[in-house]
C-alpha cells in the first residue's frame, strides 16, 4: 500500500545538549523518549537529532579512556541503544533520526574497523542505516576516532515523502547532491557535529545551496556543549535550521525556521518545529520556479585553461 502524500510534512529539530550527563543507555533512551512525545504533541512526524548525539554516552564511560578508545567503546554500547529504541517510533506515531552512533564496521575491507552511522526509524518498523560517506581528518586519524566510510546513499519514501540522510561534511559535497538530484529527494535531513563557528557555517550555508539546487527541504541540526567526560575537553557549537528553495513563493531568502548557533544551554537543547510545504516543492519542481534547470550534472561543458 503506497501512502498518501501530504501537503506538509513537519520536523522536530533537536539541537542536543551532548554536556548533559545520563546515567547509562537507559537515561539516555528516556530522554529522547521525552523529546518524541514532546514531538508527537506538537503534531511532528519526525524527531531529528544531530551527528554523535551518542557522545552523550560518555558521560557513564569508564575512566581514563584516550580518545583512540573512545569509539570502540561507544561502538559497543550502540546495538543495546538501537534495540532499546527500536519500539518507540510505532509507540508515539512519529518517525525518529536517531543521530549518529559509531558502530563496528563488519566489511572487513578498511584496517578503520568503525563506521560513523545515522538510523532512521519509522512507526512501521523499518530501521534505515546511513553511514557518512566523506570523514574529517579527526575521524579519519589512525591514532583518533579511525573512522572508515560508508558506500552507499539510500532514499526511503515514507507517507510519500521521500527522505536522503546526508551527514555533516557529506552536505558540503556538491557531487553528491548531483548524484542525488535524479531522484527528486523532498527531505534532506543533516545531522552534524561542528566544533568551531565556521564549520557550523559550512555546514549550514552548504545545506542551504543544497536547498537551492535539488528544490528540495533541508533541515539540519547539531550538538551542542561538550561530553561530560574528562577535563578541557573541545565543546560544539550548533543550532538547526529547514531551508527550502529560495523562491518568491516560499519567502525568497530561503530560511524557513532557524536557531541561531550556541554552545551551550540549561536543558537538553533547544528544540525547533518547522513544516515543509510539500504541495509547494511539487509545484516548483513541476515549472513553477523562477530558474531551475533541474538535475543538472555539467556533463556537456568542457573546462579549458588559458596559456598564461
Amino acid at each position: 500500500m503506497v501512502d498518501e502524500r501530504p501537503d506538509r510534512f513537519r520536523i522536530a529539530l533537536w539541537a542536543t545538549n551532548i554536556g548533559r550527563p545520563v546515567n547509562g543507555i537507559d537515561g539516555w533512551v528516556a530522554g529522547v523518549e521525552a523529546r518524541l512525545a514532546e514531538a508527537k504533541a506538537t503534531g511532528a512526524d519526525i524527531l531529528v537529532m544531530p551527528e554523535y548525539a551518542a557522545e552523550q554516552w560518555l558521560s557513564f564511560a569508564p575512566p581514563g579512556l584516550t580518545g583512540a578508545q573512545e569509539i570502540p567503546w561507544m561502538a559497543e554500547q550502540s546495538a543495546q541503544a538501537l534495540a532499546a529504541l527500536r519500539d518507540l517510533p510505532a509507540r508515539y506515531g512519529l518517525a525518529l533520526l536517531a543521530g549518529t552512533m559509531p558502530v563496528p564496521d563488519e566489511s572487513g575491507d578498511t584496517d578503520a574497523p568503525w563506521l560513523n552511522r545515522a538510523w532512521l526509524l519509522l512507526p512501521d518498523g523499518r530501521c534505515i542505516a546511513q553511514d557518512k560517506l566523506c570523514l574529517t581528518p579527526a575521524e579519519k586519524d589512525p591514532e583518533s576516532w579511525n573512522l572508515s566510510t560508508g558506500t552507499r546513499l539510500r532514499l526511503v519514501t515514507w507517507k510519500g515523502v521521500r527522505i536522503a540522510v546526508v551527514i555533516c561534511l557529506d552536505v558540503e559535497l556538491p557531487a553528491l547532491a548531483a548524484q542525488l538530484a535524479p531522484a527528486r529527494p523532498d527531505v534532506i535531513l543533516v545531522p552534524s557535529q561542528t566544533g568551531r563557528l565556521a564549520g557550523y557555517h559550512r555546514v549550514f550555508s552548504c545545506a542551504k545551496a543544497r536547498a537551492v539546487e535539488l528544490q528540495a527541504a533541508v533541515a539540519v541540526c547539531g550538538t551542542i556543549g561538550a561530553a561530560a567526560y574528562g577535563e578541557d575537553r573541545p565543546g560544539t557549537v550548533s543550532g538547526c535550521s529547514l531551508f527550502l528553495p529560495c523562491e518568491e513563493r516560499l519567502g525568497s531568502h530561503g530560511r524557513a525556521a532557524e536557531i541561531p548557533p550556541i554552545t551551550d544551554h540549561d536543558g537538553p537543547g533547544p528544540l525547533l518545529l518547522a513544516d515543509v510545504p510539500l504541495a509547494a516543492l511539487d509545484a516548483l519542481r513541476s515549472g513553477d520556479a523562477e530558474v531551475w534547470p533541474g538535475a543538472w550534472d555539467a556533463s556537456g561543458i568542457t573546462i579549458e585553461e588559458e596559456a598564461a
